[in-house]
């Protein structure tokens, strides 16, 4: 399992690189790579090779493409080292 990894000061965080993404339009659930992950910032996800750029809103990340809207709670924390 791959990882982003997050610098908090001098603390080391780890995510999982893939993340549930709803189409809150239609209700769908797919699975997207996520890259350039800041906690509590932003995200991009890319779902079919298509980069979907979200931003945290104070309780998921959200991002438009395609003429929908997209939400997830992020990646899968998985550690400090």
């Amino acid at each position: 399992m791959a990882t982003n990894v997050f610098f908090n000061g001098t603390r080391t965080s780890f995510h999982d690189n893939e993340a549930d993404i709803t189409c809150t339009d239609n209700g769908n659930v797919v699975t997207a790579e996520i890259d350039d992950f800041r906690l509590e910032d932003s995200l991009n996800a890319f779902i079919a090779t298509n980069k979907i750029h979200m931003k945290w809103n104070g309780s998921v990340y959200v991002g438009n493409a395609f003429g929908m809207e997209f939400t997830t709670k992020g990646p899968k924390y998985l550690g400090k080292k």
